[in-house]
């Protein structure tokens, strides 16, 4: 029996992939790896110190701060995107003119470049001019987010979950379109309540764009930067000032070149482990969740 010879040549058509992916990505990384070993005192002359900034950053104060207001902010961010994200599918017409209405309206906010958000809200949140700032100062609220680090972090998380929830609704309604109908047929025969087939069809059916969408939110939300920044530029104090900020802080600000690298490599294993965390959990919830029903 002869076995017929595999073709190699495909991975000719992959070339290109790996060629972009050094340019775009590891060429870069590994400077930044170079950079964090080393005391840049001028272009001609460098001096390797090996670990020696990656030490100074996990003692920098300011970094711990830094973190513990990115991760707040980040699970604020989830914990409020998500369900919305879900309610709002759950609402959206399924078929018909007023389906693609409302997605086109949903999706208005998405298309919105990051900088612009930020100068919206900058507006929208005056309380001279902004309708969202002047209607609070007539209920007789006290907002400034310019003054209050209080109002400053909960407008940089509202802004947010304005521009990015229609993005997990938009997929949570792909995930729910996909179920077929044979499911919801069978649970009317059954006398299901709209929750029981929520938790039992349309959530587990979901899990996979959930997952997509918290992976995405998350790893958005831990790097963002461009609105904060236009919006108050990290102020009050340091309130919205998160990772991002900080890094580049240390590496426009202040030109501290090996520090900054350190701390962009540390940032970066940082999402990483995160994103690992979590769709290991979301992972082993759909496992169990399988099992139950199996069961049952």
């Amino acid at each position: 029996m002869t076995t017929k010879p595999v073709n190699q040549k495909a991975w000719w058509l992959v070339l290109p992939v790996f060629i972009c992916v050094a340019f775009s990505a590891i060429l870069p990384l590994m400077t930044v790896v170079n950079y964090s070993v080393q005391d840049i005192i001028s272009p001609e002359r460098r001096v390797f110190v090996g670990t020696e900034w990656f030490a100074a950053v996990m003692r920098d104060s300011d970094l711990h701060a830094a973190l513990l207001r990115q991760l707040a902010y980040s699970c604020s961010v989830l914990l409020i995107e998500i369900p919305l994200g879900i309610a709002l599918a759950l609402a959206m017409p399924a078929t018909g003119w007023k389906s693609s209405a409302v997605l086109v309206i949903v999706a208005l906010s998405l298309l919105i470049p990051w900088n612009v958000v930020g100068t919206i809200w900058q507006i929208f949140g005056r309380a001279d001019i902004g309708l969202f700032g002047a209607a609070l100062q007539k209920l007789g609220i006290e907002y400034s987010y310019t003054g209050s680090p209080r109002d400053a972090w909960l407008t940089v998380l509202l802004m947010d979950v304005w521009h990015w929830t229609p993005l997990v609704a938009l997929l949570c309604f792909a995930g729910l379109r996909s179920i077929p109908d044979a499911y919801y047929q069978a649970a009317r025969i059954d006398g299901a309540s709209k929750l029981a087939v929520f938790r039992y069809i349309q959530l587990p059916k979901m899990r996979g764009v959930l997952m997509i969408a918290v992976l995405l939110r998350f790893m958005d939300s831990f790097m963002i930067y461009t609105e904060p920044f236009v919006l108050t530029g990290g102020g009050p104090g340091n309130s919205t000032t998160f990772l991002s900020q900080y890094l580049t802080q240390k590496a426009v600000g202040q030109f501290d070149l090996g520090p900054a690298a350190a701390f962009s490599l540390i940032y970066f294993l940082i999402i990483l482990l995160v994103c690992f965390i979590l769709y290991n959990w979301m992972q082993r919830v759909g496992t169990a969740d399988k099992t139950e029903a199996g069961h049952g």
